[in-house]
């Protein structure tokens, strides 16, 4: 991996990290296309840059985290589904993630779910305020997003609206609840990979990852401020477009022979 490539790679990562569009596809088919080879640092790499993505939503909602300790425990309660299904199924998800026909599968069957999501919520009352209760509901969507391609946004963000909260709380929360997710998850895998001595890295590499993460965090603030506004006017029918394209694309990719082995 080079530097172009590592800057690309964080540029998609902090797209798609926060957007319902999946960022396990769109990782597949830039890496696939760019021909890098180094899978074993580029795991890392892909998973090392979420930090880079997890600070954004800190630096851009600061006085939210530091508003109650409330705000902290439904976190927490949101979270302990991920975690505990997430510790249990953790090779099954590792094997699902392998599976880039999973992958594209889940990102058609999903783009063709946000293409009808708006029609279903449209005209039902709607809420900011999120209790306990929504908080739990909105932890096991969220779980759905263990499925590769799925997207833990467009999970989450839905469970939110199936809660009666607004497109705008749902999709707030959704990055709140990020968070603690993919920093246990990031940080797992991390730890993980140190504990099987496969966690070592060269000068190069350590400026890959520094340039990886300062780029998604950049680019996630921007990609951010997008969606919020961009939900609010248009809702999720071009998220669904989108997926549904990538995923033929993948598969199509896959048809002709293309080796997108992750």
């Amino acid at each position: 991996m080079d530097y172009i490539q590592a800057i690309i790679l964080a540029i998609i990562e902090g797209i798609t990290e926060y957007l319902p569009v999946s960022s396990t596809g769109h990782m597949i088919i830039a890496s696939s296309i760019m021909g890098i080879d180094d899978q074993a640092f580029t795991k890392i790499f892909e998973v090392q840059i979420q930090f880079g993505a997890i600070l954004s939503v800190i630096v851009l909602y600061w006085k939210r985290f530091i508003q109650s300790l409330d705000f902290y425990y439904k976190l927490l309660v949101a979270f302990i589904p991920a975690a505990v299904i997430g510790l249990l199924l953790n090779d099954y998800i590792d094997m699902l993630l392998e599976n880039v026909v999973v992958v594209a599968v889940m990102l058609v069957l999903g783009g063709i779910v946000l293409l009808f999501i708006d029609k279903v919520f449209e005209g039902k009352p709607q809420k900011d305020d999120i209790n306990y209760s929504t908080a739990l509901k909105i932890g096991f969507f969220q779980c759905i997003a263990m499925i590769p391609g799925v997207s833990r946004s467009a999970a989450s963000i839905i469970g939110g609206m199936t809660q009666g909260l607004t497109r705008k709380s749902s999709a707030e929360f959704s990055f709140f609840l990020a968070v603690p997710t993919m920093f246990a998850a990031a940080a797992y895998k991390m730890l993980k990979g140190y504990m099987d001595g496969n966690l070592s890295f060269n000068n190069e590499e350590i400026k890959l990852l520094i340039i990886g993460n300062v780029v998604a965090f950049i680019v996630a603030l921007a990609a951010i401020k997008f969606f919020i506004e961009f939900l609010q006017k248009y809702g999720f029918k071009v998220f669904g477009y989108y997926r549904i394209v990538l995923g033929l694309i993948i598969l199509g990719m896959l048809g002709m022979g293309y080796d997108l082995s992750v």
